[in-house]
């Protein structure tokens, strides 16, 4: 078993049925209000699954530096780890339109809702 399968069974609730998605509560204070995210665990699991894959990638160019690989192997492992994280960020961006924002419309919180993701995106953005 890989530290990834342990790290994703250590975070699952001892009452957890692997058939059974349970969804995760997450308050987080965004500055002008505080707001639950409600997430599957098997939402949970997939992005931190793929950030796991992502950092073992990092490690592996990480390793190719050390010992001296061709450049251009090095910059093609680093535009595939980009990849990778360009498309864990689009999953947590779909994410939170289809559940935060529909969740804040139904709540009457979007200006809040679309003001913070609008930051956010400022910074995610180049």
């Amino acid at each position: 078993m890989n530290g990834s399968n342990r790290l994703a069974k250590k975070s699952l609730p001892a009452s957890h049925h692997p058939d059974v998605e349970e969804p995760t509560n997450h308050t987080h204070d965004h500055g002008k209000s505080a707001h639950p995210h409600v997430h599957s665990e098997e939402s949970i699991r997939k992005i931190v699954n793929r950030l796991s894959r992502i950092e073992g990638h990092v490690r592996g160019i990480k390793t190719m530096v050390q010992h001296d690989s061709p450049c251009p192997d090095v910059l093609l492992q680093i535009a595939a780890v980009r990849g990778a994280l360009d498309k864990v960020a689009r999953i947590v961006l779909d994410e939170h339109l289809t559940e935060c924002i529909a969740r804040a419309a139904q709540e009457g919180n979007m200006e809040v809702e679309i003001q913070q993701l609008k930051a956010a995106l400022d910074r995610f953005l180049p």
